[in-house]
């Protein structure tokens, strides 16, 4: 096994959260609240669970050159994280998210991604796909879309095991669904991707086919607290998620991807490593924050 078997690349972001009653609508007002600042950003939530469950990460993002930037990259240090690669912007601020989170759970998000938008293919050391690096690429769409795009080509011709989380969700080409080993949509993703509305088993199915069709090797719809559906080569159906407590959802998806990764790395089948992911996400939403609240591998086990 390399020593940095899963290579993330993608966003790093301040989270800066409201927990209220409920999310207002537009033009209104709420007063109370508890205010908390935390680290996050779709792909900086991602590397810190992948290293929390035991994976080797490598993370390479972009962050502005000022405190929320310097405080991120101390932070995935604590975490164990080779940060090697992680790029300062001298021009654009580190990105911030504004999210507000209601008693039940439930949250609203506006994302300002500064230095994020700026991560380029240029970015990226020229010899960072070798294959004798890494295992897997987990990618996500928080960064420009070529910079992803070129990332998955360059990995999967490396014979890299390429991964998706197809979120924010947008519009991907055909090329790059051709280089995924595996994609990992929410079923409003797999709606955008495929035109597909997904309300049961069966529709999951046919959107999930669809995107195989597309030549997606394998595809995980996760549907909240009702678990995942996977298509892969050996199984497809529906692997049931735990029931808990809900109080924040903000980085359950992450939580779940990360797990997905480091449980693969380890040689996992598919089956297997989405029952792992969906462990570690049911244990996350029971905790306030993004990267707070992924949790450590002994507590999944």
């Amino acid at each position: 096994m390399t020593k940095n078997n899963i290579l993330i690349i993608g966003s790093s972001n301040t989270d800066m959260v409201i927990k209220t009653k409920k999310i207002p609508v537009p033009g209104e007002t709420i007063l109370g609240g508890t205010f908390l600042m935390n680290p996050g950003g779709k792909g900086a939530n991602q590397a810190v669970a992948a290293a929390r469950l035991g994976g080797n990460v490598t993370f390479i993002t972009k962050c502005g050159n000022d405190l929320f930037g310097t405080q991120a990259i101390g932070l995935f240090i604590k975490e164990g994280i080779d940060v090697r690669h992680v790029i300062k912007d001298q021009g654009l601020p580190s990105g911030v998210a504004l999210i507000t989170v209601d008693s039940a759970g439930e949250n609203s998000i506006v994302v300002a991604p500064g230095s994020n938008g700026n991560l380029l293919q240029d970015d990226l050391p020229s010899n960072i796909f070798e294959t004798n690096k890494y295992t897997i690429l987990l990618l996500q769409l928080e960064i420009p879309v070529a910079t992803v795009e070129y990332s998955a080509v360059r990995a999967s011709e490396n014979n890299l095991k390429v991964i998706l989380n197809p979120a924010p969700a947008q519009y991907i080409s055909d090329n790059m669904l051709k280089q995924l080993w595996l994609i990992t949509p929410n079923e409003i993703e797999a709606e955008i991707l495929t035109g597909i509305s997904i309300h049961d088993i069966s529709s999951a199915e046919k959107a999930a086919s669809s995107l195989q069709k597309k030549g997606v090797k394998n595809i995980i719809i996760t549907m909240g607290c009702a678990g995942a559906f996977l298509k892969s080569e050996s199984f497809t159906g529906m692997i049931p998620g735990l029931e808990v407590k809900a109080v924040d959802t903000t980085a359950a998806g992450d939580v779940f991807n990360g797990a997905i990764a480091v449980a693969l790395s380890e040689g996992k089948e598919l089956k297997e490593a989405v029952k792992f992911a969906n462990k570690a996400a049911s244990i996350s939403v029971t905790r306030m924050g993004a990267q707070a609240s992924a949790p450590f591998r002994h507590e999944v086990l």
